[in-house]
This record gives C-alpha cells, structure tokens and sequence, in this order.
C-alpha cells in the first residue's frame, strides 16, 4: 500500500465541565450541529497479540442503526490522539451488530467492554480543514469535548497544529490521550 495513502486520524480530547461557553465559540465557526445520537462501541481483545502492549485498538462501533468496525493503530506522536484509522461500515441493525460479534467471538476475539455516550457532533471549516467537534457525555465518566479531522502521512503533524490552534481558540486546554476504554477501564481498576 501506497504510504501516502494510509488514513489517520488527528484527535484532541478534553474533558469539559460545561459546554456553555464552547457553543458560543462554535456559533462564531459557524459550526453545524448534527442531531445527538446515542454510540456504543464494544471493544475487543485480539486472541494472540495484546493491544494493551501495541497501543491498537479493534471495536464494533452502532450509532443509531449503523455500524462499523473500526481498527485503529498506536499513536504516533506524544501532542495529540494521531493514529492510523482503518473503518468499513456494514449492514445496518443490531442483528447485524450481534452478527459480526458473534463471528469475532467464533475466530478468538474476545470482548473486552462496552462504552456508551451520547455525542453531539458539530461540522464546519477551520484552516482549510474539514473539522469534527463532538459533544460527548460518556455514561460513567461525564462530559468530554473531541476535536478531531481525518488526512495523511505527509500532513499528519500540520493537521495536529492546526487542530492545536483551534483548541487555543477554543480555550480547551489540557488535552487527554487517553481513550474512553482506559478511562473506564482505570476507574473500573480502582
């Protein structure tokens, strides 16, 4: 595969007390709300190669009827959530959701555990990019922010600053590069 052409995908996360003020900034981005809509994404362990140790992650993801598997690769720099991101989507439903699980389970997959969240996602420009904010209220942790855009190998780092300077603009600050699986994971652990 062309390294060109490798998918990633450039995250910023904060956790977020209230979104008050951030909406306001948002209506000056002129940022688009979608409807809310209810995720859940169940994670899986991988029958011989932890992904604990390989910073990877592999999960059926349902945000209202659709689905998709998503592989998501180690992070690759230590500012931002940038990692290699590979999804397909497939049928619609929970049967179909069931299915697929049913068939990771057959091949040695195991699951690990499910994080639910409500997420309001807003879409609009910043620098030329093409920008997702989400609004996500994760059942068990609370309320996060996540910026986040999609590019490639030769625009990775300048995809992250521009996403930097949009959180400066945003006034987020101390992001996390954590995931809502370990997140949950460390506070079940405790």
């Amino acid at each position: 595969m062309d390294e060109d052409t490798t998918t990633y995908e450039v995250e910023l996360k904060f956790r977020l007390a209230t979104p008050d003020g951030l909406i306001e900034k948002l209506q000056d981005l002129h940022a688009v709300p979608a409807a809310p809509v209810l995720q859940r994404d169940t994670y899986f362990a991988h029958p011989v190669r932890d992904f604990g140790e390989t910073d990877e992650a592999f999960r059926i993801r349902s945000a209202g009827s659709s689905n998709v598997v998503t592989y998501k690769g180690p992070l690759v720099d230590t500012l931002s959530k940038t990692r290699r991101e590979i999804e397909v989507a497939f049928a619609d439903g929970q049967q179909s959701a069931g299915d697929i699980e049913q068939i990771l389970t057959i091949l040695g997959f195991s699951p690990v555990r499910t994080v639910e969240k409500t997420r309001i996602p807003y879409h609009f420009d910043w620098e030329g990019r093409s920008i997702e904010l989400a609004l996500d209220d994760v059942t068990g942790l609370g309320k996060f922010v996540e910026l986040e855009t999609i590019t490639n190998t030769n625009d990775r780092e300048a995809a992250r600053d521009a996403l930097l300077r949009l959180a400066t603009r945003l006034e987020l600050a101390d992001s996390l590069r954590t995931s809502y699986l370990c997140l949950l994971m460390e506070q079940d652990a405790q």
